[in-house]
């Protein structure tokens, strides 16, 4: 008896169009997993051309101080476009593709990791940075060797909140057919499929979580001395 009531019950999850049904999670977790690593791939690549980018313009905001407020004012001014609409202006550049979405979060994640980047920089102590010089550290050396290292707590904290808000944004790609998430919570809302729009919401946030509580524990792995101060207070 328990046999033939259960396929019936699983019967009515699905026609009755539930916000939560156990039955699509079981029926489409292949079709989920698949998506939600489309969407982190998108994600990394976008946070990731965005870093390469940035990294010379604060480099270069902060030794050219004149050049400053025109970079972070372009980087802004970027920011500022509807997502839609640049997505739009770039496709004629890339094309109805995946890259199109990346290269548009990669310029919006610009206005975050140039600035983190740039106060970052600032923070590191002048003394320090005297200091360095004084020990013979070449430019690029006191770059790499001290003034990076000293800064990476500011830039990491700007960092998180790029990979973040590409989460979300990567949803948006779903016009351009990029895959992901956001094709499945579009598929979802055109066809009032509550079960599909509530998990992939779901998978979202939990993938703006998990990324989050990553990017903290790399930044601990990376700044030990900021461990060693805390212990010593």
């Amino acid at each position: 008896m328990a046999l033939a009531i259960a396929p019936l019950a699983v019967d009515n999850c699905l026609t009755r169009n539930e916000w939560i049904c156990g039955e699509y999670l079981l029926t489409r977790r292949t079709e989920l997993a698949d998506a939600t690593m489309q969407h982190l791939g998108i994600v990394l690549a976008s946070v990731v051309l965005g870093l390469v980018i940035a990294l010379p313009l604060a480099w270069l905001s902060r030794r050219y101080p004149r050049l400053e407020a025109i970079l972070l004012g372009s980087t802004t001014a970027i920011y500022t476009i509807p997502s839609l609409a640049l997505f739009s202006l770039l496709v004629p550049l890339s094309g109805l593709t995946v890259q199109t979405v990346v290269l548009g979060l990669g310029l919006y994640s610009l206005t975050i990791l140039v600035r983190a980047i740039l106060d970052g920089l600032r923070a590191v102590p002048p003394e320090v940075v005297e200091s360095a010089r004084g020990v013979g550290h070449s430019d690029g050396a006191l770059l790499l060797k001290v003034q990076v290292p000293l800064a990476l707590p500011t830039v990491m904290a700007g960092l998180r909140v790029a990979v973040v808000s590409a989460v979300a944004l990567t949803t948006v790609g779903a016009i351009l057919d990029a895959g992901g998430l956001g094709g499945m919570l579009l598929d979802g809302q055109r066809t009032n499929f509550k079960a599909q729009v509530l998990a992939t919401s779901v998978l979202c946030v939990l993938l703006a979580l998990v990324l989050d509580l990553l990017l903290v524990l790399v930044e601990r792995m990376l700044t030990p001395w900021l461990r060693r101060t805390e212990v010593v207070r």
